[in-house]
């Protein structure tokens, strides 16, 4: 239905979007998923020309939008949209917004204009708000209106560009049951949303966006259950890291526990917490045999708590904690005892150690 080749969006020289290409079926559900800026919003306006893509094509259902002979509002008449900002109109009621584009754009008669907008506002619950104006409305009512607004002109199309940003967390959940009901009827959506159990619930597919580019695509259950790519791992679970660089053996082994103990008390880990971790990394740079291009690095789950220490190094294969070490040094007992898991690899040239630190 929606094809996507080599889209591009630039603006000056800031490059928002590079080579996106997606084929979207008929019935999908497309949550796109990523960190602020990566482009995901301006896909949307691409995808109905509200931007005007620097290069690539985009085709529904074999009409290129991009065709200087394409009607351009024929096209958006397939192809409704809801912003996060609502965009009603704050001089008509709620019936007026919702009839106003079918009068006008589809030559619809007024009171058949009236009798589906009526329909449609029984279908989002706001039916008894008919005659009301946008500023008697909450949030969450507003965007309900802006979702019937869009159905009203019978849509094959829905493009949601983070409905419920704008809302108070308890007017969420109403917008959202309505975006369940139309998915439940087979409607082809594509919905950028910050509301990852949502994502994760609706989806045919999920996209993460990154770097200007569909980072990785999958259905929810592999996006997140088992992302592939480490950028993505890092966004579900809300993985914060921090690096700390090593060069000589004559490293500063105060400046790198202070930088340490910053990121743990950033993110409230306790002082045992930061005191272990301080430790943990001087006993590991200790048991190394090359310093000439070390790289210490934490990570930390916001999502589920966990803590992991990873240390890279250049040179020969070297397992500091490999088993033949002898088990009577206090350091490497330590390290072992406060571990979940600990792991070794020797990867492109690379000592890779990682200790996934217990909790508490």
């Amino acid at each position: 239905m929606i094809q996507i080749r080599n889209l591009s969006k630039h603006f000056g020289s800031l490059v928002v979007l590079k080579d996106i290409n997606v084929d979207i079926k008929k019935g999908e559900v497309i949550s796109v998923i990523g960190p602020s800026g990566t482009g995901k919003s301006t896909l949307l306006r691409c995808m109905n020309l509200l931007e005007t893509p620097t290069g690539g094509s985009i085709h529904i259902d074999d009409v290129s939008l991009l065709d200087k002979h394409t009607n351009v509002a024929k096209i958006r008449q397939r192809m409704g949209m809801v912003f996060q900002s609502f965009n009603l109109y704050a001089h008509l009621s709620v019936l007026e917004n919702l009839t106003i584009g079918p009068r006008k754009l589809l030559g619809m008669s007024k009171a058949m204009a009236n009798q589906k907008a009526m329909e449609l506002l029984k279908v989002v619950g706001l039916a008894e708000k008919a005659f009301s104006l946008p500023e008697e409305l909450s949030g969450g009512q507003k965007q309900r209106v802006a979702i019937a607004r869009c159905m009203a002109m019978s849509p094959e199309i829905l493009l949601f560009d983070e409905p419920t940003s704008a809302l108070d967390p308890t007017m969420v959940s109403e917008v959202l049951a309505v975006i369940r009901k139309l998915s439940r009827e087979g409607m082809t959506m594509i919905i950028v949303t910050h509301e990852m159990e949502f994502a994760r619930n609706i989806s045919s597919r999920v996209f993460y966006m990154d770097e200007g580019i569909i980072y990785e695509e999958g259905p929810p259950s592999q996006i997140f259950e088992g992302p592939l790519k480490e950028k993505t791992k890092a966004f579900i679970h809300r993985i914060r890291s921090l690096d700390i660089a090593i060069n000589s053996s004559n490293y500063d082994l105060f400046g790198i526990q202070g930088e340490i103990k910053t990121f743990c008390e950033k993110h409230f880990l306790s002082p045992r917490m930061v005191d272990f971790v301080q430790l943990m990394a001087e006993e590991v740079l200790l048991l190394q045999n090359d310093f000439s291009d070390i790289l210490i690095s934490l990570f930390y789950s916001e999502k589920s708590g966990k803590l992991s220490l990873r240390c890279e190094s250049a040179g020969a294969p070297h397992n500091p904690l490999k088993e033949d070490l002898t088990m009577d040094d206090i350091g490497l007992k330590l390290i072992l005892g406060r571990c979940d898991h600990v792991d070794y690899s020797y990867e492109n040239n690379r000592n890779k150690l990682l200790l996934q630190i217990k909790n508490g």
